[in-house]
């Protein structure tokens, strides 16, 4: 099995919904640290798990400098962002999304 692991950086706002009172329902941003997780049995004809160039590209495409809130159709908390860009990259199982030092959000396929 072969593993890759890219980590990326990015400036993004949100404001969540949720059910009950806090700060976090109000616009404000972090510089987020994305780290996401592909694997294959085999390499692609080029040799690689997944490029991360690829995987760079769509986790900035879609997040840097932008408003969340108008990329994903759910609520943009760190654990729905980690959803969706492992959805979305070839061979990902696993996405951490820290929004904040001490606070990280992991998916993980089964």
């Amino acid at each position: 099995m072969y593993y890759v692991e890219k980590t990326i950086e990015i400036s993004a706002a949100h404001n969540l919904m949720l059910s009950y009172e806090s700060k976090c329902e109000s616009l404000h941003g972090h510089n987020w640290e994305i780290k996401v997780y592909c694997r294959a049995k085999e390499l692609n004809q080029d040799g690689m798990v997944t490029d991360f160039t690829i995987i760079k590209r769509i986790v900035k495409d879609a997040f840097d400098h932008k408003y969340i809130n108008e990329v994903m159709d759910v609520n943009p908390s760190a654990e729905n962002m980690a959803r969706w860009i492992c959805d979305r990259v070839e061979n990902c199982y696993k996405v951490s999304v820290q929004e904040s030092t001490g606070s990280i959000a992991i998916y993980e396929r089964d």
